[in-house]
């Protein structure tokens, strides 16, 4: 007996689009509940920073919020297949809060390093899975409640405007713990994420959509195998997702030490912001690509701005001049981002889509953290020039995967048959 249908959306006939399926609040609604994520891995370096003055320890400390992330975030994301996504969501943020507001805590006691270290870890654990299982609520819905006529190019819109989502949130994202940063405190970053985190994502977790993805328990169909997660059609998008976190990660704390030598290390995440500009607008651009410019040819692209923008940060060395090239950049993330999220969307196994898109978000995150503290490192011991490097072996690492992509490796996955 197939899995019921959520009563939040209305038939085919009356309802032909997506924006009217999932209803006007959804949107808005899950683009502030992602905002958390975003601000996490950011606002650990600035609150240890501010609160610890090292850049290194704040560094290894936000990849300690990594590499919690990486141990659970796909755990969280298979939980949510299995026994669905609102339980799983409500657990999360009540633990996720908690421990946002615990090392806001800690970094300012009396206690030593290792209790700052084990409080990120916590962070990154129970971070809530918003932009993936986001994702794999609006796929569910296109392909379950749209006409098949406007299933394609809604779901290319819909990947474009998810990845832009993701870009606001991870670009801006550093640029709203600046601006608390700059006018709170350092701890007022951590603890506005937890206050978000209580707000909006219950929200996001009551949302009707919730129920759009059948929870692996309800259905009478196995999930596919663990080990198709594996396969190499999805393991090169986690090469790729991996570079583009090690993008973010590194050029933040490339930026945050340039600034830092001009005096204004506070500004860094306002700065940061330009790279957001050129990645939005292109993200949202990538809908009216046509289908004749294919994911591959795609992503081999826009990497290839991307490099470009890496190596331009070598010989950055006026605001000017730094500014332009996180342009540059940006128009190269976005969307490189938008397609290596639209391949994962059509390559997910069957009863794995929030497992599989969690595991690509949580590979931006592992490279966002771990390249924060090598940078980090790097731009104390040696100088802000030689940190630069991160980013342009990072850029190579996202052209070696789309060489990879291209080569071969995909597995369409039909959703139809779901």
């Amino acid at each position: 007996m197939p899995a019921p249908q959520p009563d939040f959306a209305p038939s085919e006939a009356t309802t032909p689009t997506l924006r009217g399926a999932v209803g006007p609040a959804y949107f808005p609604v899950a683009l502030l509940a992602r905002f958390p994520y975003a601000m996490m891995v950011v606002g650990v370096l600035t609150l240890v920073v501010a609160a610890r003055d090292s850049l290194t320890l704040g560094g290894v400390t936000s990849a300690m919020v990594g590499l919690g992330t990486a141990i659970f975030g796909p755990l969280i994301g298979a939980a949510a297949d299995r026994w669905g996504q609102r339980p799983v969501l409500l657990i999360a943020g009540l633990a996720s809060s908690l421990s946002l507001f615990a090392l806001a805590w800690v970094v300012y006691s009396p206690l030593g390093t290792w209790a700052v270290l084990v409080s990120a870890f916590l962070v990154g654990a129970t971070a809530p899975q918003v932009p993936p299982m986001s994702r794999s609520r609006l796929v569910g819905v296109i392909f379950r409640k749209l006409p098949a006529a406007r299933q394609q190019k809604t779901m290319n819109s819909t990947m474009a405007y998810e990845s832009a989502a993701d870009e606001i949130t991870f670009v801006f994202g550093p640029v709203i713990v600046g601006l608390l940063a700059a006018t709170l405190g350092g701890a007022a970053p951590i603890i506005g994420a937890a206050v978000l985190t209580l707000g909006f994502l219950l929200a996001f977790a009551m949302h009707p959509t919730a129920d759009v993805v059948p929870k692996n328990t309800a259905t009478h169909r196995e999930p596919a195998p663990v080990g198709e997660l594996f396969a190499p059609r999805l393991l090169v998008l986690l090469a790729g997702a991996l570079g583009i976190g090690l993008i973010f990660g590194s050029t933040l704390t490339v930026l945050t030490s340039f600034m830092a030598d001009l005096g204004l290390a506070e500004r860094a995440g306002l700065v940061y912001g330009a790279m957001g500009v050129g990645s939005a607008i292109f993200a949202l651009a990538a809908a009216l690509f046509p289908t004749s410019f294919s994911l591959e040819a795609r992503w081999l692209s826009f990497g290839g701005v991307l490099l470009l923008g890496t190596i331009g940060l070598q010989f950055a060395s006026v605001l000017p001049v730094l500014i332009l090239v996180l342009l540059v950049m940006g128009v190269g993330i976005g969307p490189t981002l938008v397609t290596q999220f639209s391949l994962v969307a059509e390559r997910s196994p069957h009863g794995r889509s929030a497992t599989v898109m969690s595991m690509l978000t949580t590979a931006i995150v592992i490279g966002q953290s771990s390249s924060t503290a090598v940078t980090g490192y790097i731009a104390e011991n040696f100088g802000t020039q030689i940190s630069a490097i991160v980013p342009l072996v990072a850029a190579l690492l996202i052209i070696l995967a789309a060489v990879g992509n291209a080569l071969g490796v995909s597995n369409a996955r039909d959703y139809s048959r779901d």
